[in-house]
């Protein structure tokens, strides 16, 4: 028992990288990534089981029709200008989520974005939208 517990342990030291590159860092991080939202959707799945398509459809828009009203409701130009950025991670994020996750995760982008209590500094968001 004691030779197949030491072999064990060496074919772990083997594959468990102590110093891994950054290349290896970031497939980590990805992986994890995706592990969280694979949970998240699961999670949200589960609360809100999908629903039979026979029910009418909400009218069809695009993701620049999305930021621009987004954009628009802002009530300062700090807020329009992070509309662009949120609509793109919504976007990107999109393709791995059921359609009313993003439904779910767009009304909670307007709330952010409505929010009066909300108001980000000039340090936060630069007035071209991208961040510091």
């Amino acid at each position: 028992m004691g030779d197949w517990l030491r072999e064990l342990a060496d074919a772990r030291v083997s594959v468990v990288d102590l110093h891994p590159d950054r290349r290896t860092m970031n497939r980590r991080a990805a992986v994890g990534q995706a592990i969280r939202v694979r949970d998240d959707v699961a999670a949200f799945e589960r609360r809100w089981p999908t629903t039979p398509d026979q029910e009418a459809q909400v009218p069809a828009f695009t993701w620049n029709q999305l930021e621009r009203q987004l954009a628009d409701l802002a009530d300062t130009p700090m807020k329009a200008a992070m509309a662009s950025e949120l609509v793109s991670a919504l976007r990107k994020m999109s393709q791995f989520k059921p359609p009313e996750m993003v439904l779910r995760e767009i009304l909670c982008t307007s709330w952010a974005l409505l929010d009066e209590g909300f108001q980000p500094g000039a340090d936060e968001v630069s007035p071209d939208g991208s961040g510091r």
